[in-house]
């Protein structure tokens, strides 16, 4: 099961990382998406910065297994937050449900970092 934990913890924070940097350096279609879910520009930044914070806790979460369960569950909030967002301006299913999808696997992420003790 370990090497689940490891693929998983490395599928999560690739992801998260290609959502971060253009948060985190203002990049104009990341703005434009943002503004369309009501997110300011300093919301935006403050997000990226959460998203980066999960990111490291994924990754020493490998070494600290009970930071990696807080870290998975940090993320899950995030991500049920994001796709509350989208639901609330009325995006399309499958933009909704891309966020609940990693709020999932980040869920499974801390049941498989506790399940390995």
């Amino acid at each position: 099961m370990r090497i689940s934990v490891v693929v998983l913890t490395l599928v999560l924070t690739a992801v998260l990382l290609a959502a971060a940097v253009p948060k985190l350096t203002g990049q104009a279609q990341m703005r434009a998406r943002m503004a369309h879910l009501g997110v300011s520009p300093e919301r935006t930044r403050m997000i990226g910065g959460l998203e980066i914070a999960a990111i490291i806790g994924l990754l020493l979460g490998l070494l600290w297994p009970p930071l990696g369960v807080a870290a998975a569950i940090g993320l899950a909030l995030l991500m049920i937050g994001a796709a509350i967002h989208h639901a609330r301006v009325k995006d399309p299913i499958p933009a909704t449900m891309i966020p609940v999808v990693f709020a999932a696997a980040a869920g499974a992420l801390a049941i498989l970092h506790l399940a390995n003790g």
